[in-house]
């Protein structure tokens, strides 16, 4: 089991920045590609971005791309998410998600993929 607990968002005008976190614990990090993910009510789980579990390869969605950082740290367990230049439809619930991959290089879009997540941090982004 991995348990997941995101922390960082809030309410941010747009234009600003925000960087969420991941904390996970249980299993040894480094074994896990992870991805970021947003819903809105009515709308299914978005990709936003995924990075390897080595964290030598990262991807993005095109509609945050150049905008939204992952990164990772597995000496501290956790995976990051710098969101800059925030526009309202942004406005979503953020969750992490943890998968098991054999390659190191491995990321995952699928978020059938993803056996474990975290309970979601709200980020609101007003015009």
């Amino acid at each position: 089991q991995v348990q997941l607990v995101e922390s960082g968002g809030g309410l941010v005008q747009a234009g600003g920045s925000l960087r969420l976190s991941c904390a996970a614990s249980g299993r040894t990090f480094s074994n896990y590609a992870m991805g970021w993910f947003r819903q809105v009510p009515g709308k299914e789980r978005e990709f936003v971005g995924g990075i390897s579990r080595s964290g030598g390869s990262t991807t993005y969605a095109d509609s945050v791309k150049g905008r939204f950082t992952i990164s990772r740290d597995n000496a501290k367990n956790t995976v990051y998410l710098q969101m800059g230049s925030l526009k309202p439809e942004d406005t979503a619930v953020y969750c992490c998600g943890a998968t098991s991959t054999l390659l190191q290089n491995i990321i995952v879009k699928d978020s059938r993929a993803y056996p474990y997540w975290g309970q979601g941090t709200q980020v609101t982004v007003s015009s």
